[in-house]
């Protein structure tokens, strides 16, 4: 697959305070392909959302290089492009609702890139049945749920048409009805639509579903596989602080006692068939 984000020894920090200059991002490569669905993991204040805002040029790196598709967001003649193929989707949709009326709000990017008012048009429709918003076009975003809120701002972003969508803890303030919602939204356009989708994010249970898991601490990765493969590193993941799924941990610490029983089993059905094989094998 071709690579679409790629970062070459990326290093960033903030403007000094009290004297101090601390490294957010502290020598990240990384290479995002193409039509990938990407989970970035880890604490808060580990690098991941200041990772995320390098994708699309909110920032530019203090050292290293990041591309996009082929162009160096540095490139100030070039930002346009960069942020049309990736676009950003924020914590708090809040933030990202600018019009009175659903569809307005959606319009808003396509209409500010020059975009045909007859293509508008189609752009807002096909984005807003994208996230199962449709039937609400015609609402004031300010009565809707967070969840429904996000997925309006989710919309907005792919009116723009970008080929990848950063989106920096897009449940963190949701209830588990609108976050499932959003995640559905998020898969179904990776799967359905070819949208790479980068997911930054410290909820274990999201970040298992993506299809490659990078997991940051103190501004670098440490570890980046599938989540099978990260998550059986649980005594890894205990070092820099991060737990792992709850059956990974019955799984391991039941392998502490020295039952022989896989760590990659992460779903609910894969945990309950290898303790109900492990039964079988104990003859109970």
């Amino acid at each position: 697959m071709e690579t679409i984000i790629k970062t070459e020894d990326l290093h960033f920090s903030y403007p000094a305070v009290e004297g101090t200059t601390p490294v957010v991002l502290d020598g990240v490569d990384l290479e995002i392909q193409e039509g990938s669905f990407v989970a970035v993991l880890g604490h808060n204040g580990c690098g991941k959302s200041t990772l995320a805002k390098h994708m699309n040029a909110i920032l530019l790196p203090s050292g290293g290089t990041v591309w996009v598709d082929g162009i160096n967001t540095a490139d100030e003649d070039r930002l346009l492009d960069v942020r049309r193929t990736v676009g950003m989707v924020f914590q708090n949709p809040d933030n990202q609702i600018v019009a009175n009326v659903v569809e307005e709000d959606v319009a808003f990017a396509p209409e500010n890139l020059g975009v045909p008012p007859a293509e508008i048009r189609q752009r807002v429709d096909d984005a807003l049945k994208a996230v199962n918003m449709y039937q609400f076009r015609e609402h004031a975003p300010h009565l809707l749920s967070g969840g429904q809120k996000q997925r309006v701002a989710i919309a907005g972003v792919i009116a723009m048409r970008p080929r990848c969508i950063v989106l920096d803890e897009p449940t963190a303030m949701l209830d588990p009805i609108g976050r499932k919602d959003v995640l559905r939204t998020i898969k179904t356009l990776n799967r359905e639509r070819g949208v790479t989708v980068v997911l930054i994010t410290h909820h274990m249970d999201e970040a298992a579903q993506a299809g490659r898991l990078i997991v940051m601490s103190k501004g670098r990765v440490v570890a980046d596989g599938t989540p099978k493969e990260v998550f059986s590193q649980v005594e890894e993941l205990h070092q820099v602080g991060l737990t792992v799924p709850h059956t990974t941990q019955l799984l391991w610490e039941l392998r502490q006692e020295g039952f022989d029983v896989p760590l990659d089993a992460l779903s609910d059905e894969e945990c309950a068939q290898a303790l109900y094989n492990l039964l079988q094998a104990r003859g109970a």
